[in-house]
């Protein structure tokens, strides 16, 4: 279950503006339900693209707190059913305690006010600061810019996927992970990073996406120096980045990027 090809081929008409009809065929991009077990709880369902999802889980561990810096990459353990996919870990002894924790802030009834900033104080929670520093230049992200469709071969047959890639300090793409979602595909790519042994290396992360504030979170938990996204972030998302020290570049296109928090050279 690493990369599966495109779904069958779905019939469609293709539409011009004159009112021409043409039937085409399409291949569509997966998307099932994948249940997460930890510890033989069950934790999340994300709908996923069913491809490198033992890198799903260890990103998604990472991005939930459960696992940390020293920690190593889980054993993941997957068992198809016609309804999707269950994916079952087991954490570090050390990890139950949080796991714990966090299931019950996940079960909790946000209908209680007491509950209900709980909930708030768990969505929001403080992040560790940035330490790590990328040694990239504005020409080393026009470049990853421009190589970047290349290593997207699931949204080149479908359009329907985003992409999260991890460039070194020269602009040289070295892993890229495909998914339909945005979150899916970042965890995917930390994931497979932390299961490969893989550190920034004084690069950065390029997300074909919008910069939202869990991608920005995602970034930060995983040590990230630079996160690169194609359109722009939410205000939460630019605040949550500076709190931590997180440098962005965002609506990075091919003929420019808006930088936050960070002087390239």
């Amino acid at each position: 279950m690493h990369k599966p090809d495109p779904a069958p081929l779905s019939r469609f008409d293709r539409i011009d503006a004159a009112g021409s009809v043409l039937p085409v065929d399409r291949p569509l991009a997966e998307e099932v339900p994948v249940a997460i077990e930890f510890n033989g709880i069950g934790y999340a369902v994300l709908m996923a693209t069913p491809a490198d999802l033992p890198d799903l889980v260890t990103g998604f561990a990472l991005a939930e707190r459960l696992l940390g810096e020293g920690d190593a990459a889980l054993d993941v353990d997957l068992h198809e059913s016609g309804a999707g996919v269950v994916a079952r870990a087991t954490l570090p002894a050390g990890r139950t305690d949080a796991l714990l924790e966090r299931v019950r802030h996940r079960a909790t009834d946000s209908s209680c006010g007491l509950c209900g900033i709980e909930n708030l104080e768990q969505a929001i929670r403080p992040l560790p600061p940035v330490t790590a520093r990328t040694q990239a230049d504005r020409a080393a992200i026009f470049r990853a810019l421009d190589g970047l469709r290349a290593h997207q071969p699931l949204n080149a047959a479908t359009g329907a996927a985003h992409a999260a890639a991890h460039v070194d300090a020269d602009g040289a793409i070295r892993l890229v992970r495909e998914d339909v979602g945005r979150h899916n595909a970042f965890d995917k790519l930390i994931g497979a990073m932390r299961r490969g042994g893989n550190g920034w290396d004084g690069g950065f992360a390029l997300l074909s996406s919008r910069c939202s504030y869990e991608l920005v979170e995602k970034a930060v938990l995983a040590g990230c120096p630079l996160l690169v996204t194609i359109s722009a972030p939410t205000r939460l998302a630019a605040q949550r980045a500076r709190e931590a020290g997180l440098p962005l570049v965002v609506l990075a296109r091919a003929d420019a990027v808006l930088a936050q928090g960070i002087a390239l050279d």
